[in-house]
C-alpha cells in the first residue's frame, strides 16, 4: 500500500474492513483490532493516525511493528498475518497492518471472541459464535447427533444399497458403514443418526432441517415476476439433486444450431454440465446449520442464479475460490463422492469457468453477501458485443456467413419439409423469450446477408431462402 492508498482509506473514513489508531496505541487495543478483523471479513489497520482520521507523529516504526506482532501472538490461536509495512505519507510514516479475509480459524482474545460491527468492536453472541466456528471448520453440524432422532428415521434400504454399491470398504454391514462415514454416532450404548446421516439416507429430512431444500423458478423474462414455473425440491440431498437436474433439462432453453450438413443439434443456453456442477457444489458445502433459507436455483431470460446459504467455508475467499480447497461438510462430501455426484477432491469451479469458455459464454460471476453465497452464469457472449440480445453468440456457419443460434433457428425451419417461408411471428415462436425487436433485427440481417429474401411489405411481409 503506498501513500495515496493511505489517504484514500482516510477519506472514506472508519468502517468494518477499515480502521486506525494513534502511534502510541496499546498492544490489547492492536490485539482487539486484530481478533476483531479476523473473525469479520478481514481489513486494514492503520498505525499512527488520530481518532479525527489525521496523521500524528510516529518516531519509530519498528517499534510499532513488534507491537503488532507481540499482539498478534498474544490472540489464541496466534494469528498469523503478513508483515506489517511502514508507509511515509508527506512528511509523516505509518504503519499499514493487513488482515487478510477468510483467516481458518476463530481468534479470542483473553476467553473474549470479538468480531466488527460497523467500525466497531463487539463481542460475537453464542449462536453467532458456533454459527463462526462452523463456517471455518472448528465444529461440524454435519456430525453432530440430530436430535429427537432415531435410527428408525433412516431408510435402511437406501443405506444398505450405499453400502453394498461401494468399492475398497472391507465393511459390508449397513450400520457400520454409516458409522465410519460419519452418517451414525454411538450416544450411550445407541446409534443414532447424524444431521449428515438424515441429509443423505433420511425417510423425511425436511422433518427435521426444514431449510434443507431445492426452490428452483424458472421466470418469464430478465427479472422476478408473477409468470413463472416453481419446484419445490425435497427429500434426501442425492434425489434433489437428481430432481434438480430433471429441472434444468426441462426449463433451460434450448438453441439450435446447423451443423456442415444442415443436420439439427440443439444445445442449452449453458452447459448442462456447468449448471448441474453449481447445484451439486451448493448441495454439498452449504451451511446446514442455517434453517431459515434454502438453495434457491432462479433461471431468468438473460442468467441463471444458485444462491447458498451461509459463506464461504473456512480459507476460502472470492480471490481463491480457484485454488483453494476447503470442505465444511467432509462427510457429505465423502458419500455424495462414493455416489458418483462429484469430485472429492475439489469444487468444479475450474470445470465450471472452463465449460463456460467452452461455449463461448461469459466467465461465471461469484459472490459472497451477507449470509450466503450466490454464483451467477450468464447467457451472453464473453466479449459482451452481443449482450442486448439475451442469448449466445455461438459462431455458427451458414454458406461461409456467420449466423448467431436464432438465425440457425430459422434457417432449420426453412429446411423442414413444408416450411417454405418464415415470419416474424414464426420465429418469435421458435424463441419466446427474445424481444420481438431482435427477431425483427435477426431476419434482416439474414436479408443483408443474402442469406434470406424479403417478401411483401409490413404485416404481409415474409422471407423465403435466397437461391441465388
Amino acid at each position: 500500500m503506498n501513500a495515496d492508498e493511505v489517504q484514500k482509506l482516510l477519506k472514506v473514513g472508519r468502517s468494518a474492513q477499515v480502521d486506525w489508531v494513534a502511534a502510541d496505541a496499546a498492544q490489547g487495543t492492536l490485539a482487539s483490532l486484530l481478533v476483531a478483523m479476523a473473525n469479520s471479513q478481514g481489513g486494514v489497520l492503520v498505525i499512527g493516525v488520530s481518532s479525527a482520521g489525521t496523521l500524528t507523529s510516529l518516531r519509530d516504526s519498528e517499534a510499532a511493528i513488534d507491537r503488532v506482532l507481540q499482539a498478534a501472538l498474544a490472540v489464541e490461536p496466534p494469528l498469523i498475518i503478513p508483515l506489517p509495512k511502514a508507509v511515509k505519507v508527506g512528511q509523516k510514516e505509518v504503519v499499514v497492518v493487513h488482515i487478510p479475509p477468510g483467516m481458518p480459524h476463530v481468534y479470542a482474545l483473553d476467553g473474549r471472541y470479538l468480531y466488527r460491527k460497523g467500525y466497531e468492536n463487539a463481542p460475537l453472541n453464542p449462536r453467532e459464535l458456533r454459527r463462526l466456528m462452523m463456517e471455518r471448520g472448528e465444529l461440524s453440524f454435519e456430525t453432530e447427533a440430530l436430535q429427537g432422532g432415531s435410527i428408525e428415521d433412516i431408510d435402511w434400504d437406501k443405506a444398505e444399497a450405499y453400502a453394498a454399491g461401494l468399492r475398497g470398504m472391507r465393511e459390508t454391514d449397513a450400520r457400520q458403514v454409516l458409522l465410519k462415514r460419519g452418517c451414525l454416532i454411538q450416544e450411550r450404548g445407541k446409534l443414532r443418526p447424524t444431521h449428515a446421516g438424515i441429509l443423505l439416507f433420511g425417510k423425511d429430512p425436511q422433518r427435521f432441517l426444514p431449510g434443507a431444500e431445492i426452490i428452483a423458478v424458472r421466470f418469464a423474462g430478465e427479472e422476478m415476476s408473477d409468470t413463472f414455473t416453481r419446484q419445490d425440491i425435497v427429500g434426501t440431498l442425492p434425489e434433489q439433486i437428481r430432481r434438480a437436474e430433471t429441472f434444468l433439462v426441462d426449463n433451460l432453453r434450448k438453441d439450435v444450431q446447423l451443423g456442415a450438413k444442415m443436420e439439427r443439434r440443439e444445445y442449452f443456453e449453458y452447459p448442462l454440465e456447468a449448471a448441474r456442477e453449481l447445484i451439486v457444489n451448493a448441495v454439498a458445502h452449504r451451511n446446514y446449520s442455517i434453517s431459515g433459507d434454502s438453495i434457491r436455483t432462479l433461471i431468468f431470460g438473460n442468467r441463471m442464479e444458485v444462491h447458498s446459504p451461509g459463506g464461504l467455508p473456512g480459507p476460502v475467499t472470492i480471490a481463491n475460490i480457484k485454488d483453494e480447497r476447503f470442505s465444511r461438510n467432509p462427510a457429505i462430501v465423502q458419500v455424495l463422492a462414493d455416489l458418483g455426484f462429484i469430485e472429492r477432491l475439489g469444487y468444479g469451479v475450474d470445470r465450471v469457468i472452463e465449460l463456460m469458455r467452452q461455449q463461448q459464454l461469459r466467465a461465471p460471476e461469484f459472490q459472497e453477501r451477507a449470509g450466503g453465497f450466490k454464483v451467477v452464469l450468464y447467457n451472453q457472449p464473453g466479449d459482451d458485443d452481443d449482450s442486448e440480445k439475451g442469448a449466445p453468440e455461438i459462431s455458427g456457419q451458414y454458406r461461409g456467413v456467420a449466423v448467431n443460434p436464432r438465425q440457425e433457428a430459422a434457417l432449420v425451419y426453412l429446411q423442414t419439409e413444408g416450411n417454405a417461408r418464415i415470419t416474424n411471428g414464426d420465429l418469435q415462436a421458435l424463441c419466446p423469450d427474445v424481444h420481438p425487436e431482435t427477431i425483427r433485427r435477426d431476419l434482416a440481417d439474414l436479408v443483408t446477408k443474402n442469406i434470406l429474401r424479403k417478401m411483401g411489405e409490413k404485416r404481409g411481409s415474409y422471407y423465403v431462402l435466397n437461391q441465388e
